[in-house]
């Protein structure tokens, strides 16, 4: 019983699967130790739920386009160092490709389409694997894509504007990956932010009281002042251009007589709380 308890623990090391998955598997092949780890791994799917309650920060994001149609992606793994893998990257190429042939309306058909490449491939990568989030755009033949990747695919940004463009389209997508715009201009800002921000700027003047000693209509207009500038740096038509910061984003759209349709910037893990490993604990923990 010594024996089968210490290869158990040694599948789990090699595995990652749980301790009766190891169990039936070494009894099932003779307490092969080699031969047990292939047939946990022929049990893709099994082993694939045991990872669902691990966090997947790390990952991929990707663009593509193909002839009027594009989509943009994320797809999560738990470690940088797997997703800067060559299986990984496949994966991702995989999944971008499945997406833009199916067309699959949402994250959970997509995930359906992809059921079996997500098994074998955490089999093959022993992390937790998942499809995040995904857009399909299409455009008019007269409209213009412009993808951009930085950092390898930590951040992926496909544009399109009204002209036929490619360089600029592409620039612009380059200004976008840097400068995080989150509308497109004042006017695509909701309301409720607008209010939300005017909250949190009168707030923030409550404690400042040169502010308050002065007329409201003058602490009206230093709140509208404070919420505008918030606003600006978030919106891509008030940004300092990336290729010009004497020029505003508005203003070489206007030069060029181009107006942008849409954007999409997707940034790995951006919004997922990241596991905070402590190793000597996990050390602690497994010798107890």
């Amino acid at each position: 019983m010594a024996n089968l308890i210490e290869l158990i623990k040694q599948l789990r090391e090699r595995t990652g699967a749980g301790l009766n998955d190891c169990k039936k598997a070494l009894e099932s092949n003779n307490n092969d130790l080699d031969k047990a780890s292939d047939w946990l791994r022929e049990q893709g799917i099994a082993k694939s739920a045991k990872k669902a309650n691990r966090i997947a920060a790390e990952g991929l994001a990707d663009v593509v386009e193909k002839d009027n149609l594009s989509v943009v992606l994320e797809v999560n793994c738990e470690t940088d160092f797997v997703a800067k893998g060559e299986k990984f990257k496949k994966l991702v190429t995989d999944i971008r490709e499945t997406i833009i042939s199916k067309q699959p309306a949402n994250v959970d058909e997509a995930n359906k389409l992809l059921q079996v490449t997500f098994a074998d491939a955490t089999v093959a990568i022993g992390e937790k694997l998942s499809l995040r989030r995904f857009e399909i755009i299409k455009k008019n033949p007269n409209e213009t894509f412009g993808c951009y990747i930085h950092m390898g695919g930590k951040i992926a940004v496909l544009v399109v504007i009204n002209k036929n463009d490619k360089e600029f389209a592409e620039n612009l997508a380059m200004h976008i990956a840097a400068n995080a715009p989150q509308y497109i201009c004042p006017h695509c800002v909701p309301k409720e932010v607008i209010e939300s921000e005017k909250k949190i700027a009168l707030e923030n003047a409550k404690t400042d009281p040169k502010i308050m000693s002065r007329p409201q209509a003058i602490i009206d207009k230093i709140i509208e002042g404070k919420v505008n500038k918030t606003l600006s740096e978030v919106i891509l038509h008030e940004q300092a251009y990336l290729l010009d910061d004497s020029k505003k984003v508005s203003d070489v759209l206007k030069e060029k007589g181009i107006s942008v349709i849409k954007f999409v910037r997707y940034q790995v893990g951006e919004g997922i709380e990241k596991r905070k490993d402590d190793f000597a604990s996990e050390v602690l923990k497994e010798a107890q």
